[in-house]
Parts: structure tokens; C-alpha cells; sequence
């Protein structure tokens, strides 16, 4: 008679949850190893006028010339 299904489902699943963890610890590993400096400057991220993040702070705005705008006759 042949074996049922269960041995072998029990070992796949098995298998499959000690590649997960294994996978998980060498993530955490490779992590641990990383150079992080820590510092306020690396971690501030910017917002340019399009939406996109970037790490160089924007130029500060121009004033406009007040020329261009129509002066009311009331005042």
C-alpha cells in the first residue's frame, strides 16, 4: 500500500520554514554589517517642486518684481 500524502507535506512545509529562517538571519546579518553613520544630515530628505525625494536641499525662492502685478485705482 502506498504512504499517504502527510509525511510528505510535513516535510515540505518543514523545509520550507527552515529556508525562511535561515533567510531571515542572514538579512539580519548583512544588516548588522551595514555602515550607518547616524548622523541628523544623512537622514534629512528634501521635496523638490515636482514631488520627487532628494537628499540636496532646494534653492531658496526669489522674490518677484512687484512691477508685474496691475496696481488697483482705489487705493
Amino acid at each position: 500500500m502506498a504512504r499517504s500524502n502527510n509525511s510528505f507535506i510535513k516535510k515540505q512545509k518543514a523545509d520550507k520554514k527552515a529556508k525562511k529562517r535561515k533567510e531571515k538571519l542572514e538579512n539580519r546579518l548583512e544588516r548588522k554589517q551595514q555602515e550607518t553613520s547616524g548622523k541628523l544630515e544623512d537622514m534629512i530628505a528634501y521635496v523638490d517642486e515636482f514631488g520627487n525625494i532628494t537628499d540636496t536641499p532646494p534653492e531658496p525662492p526669489t522674490e518677484k518684481d512687484d512691477k508685474k502685478k496691475p496696481k488697483r485705482e482705489n487705493e
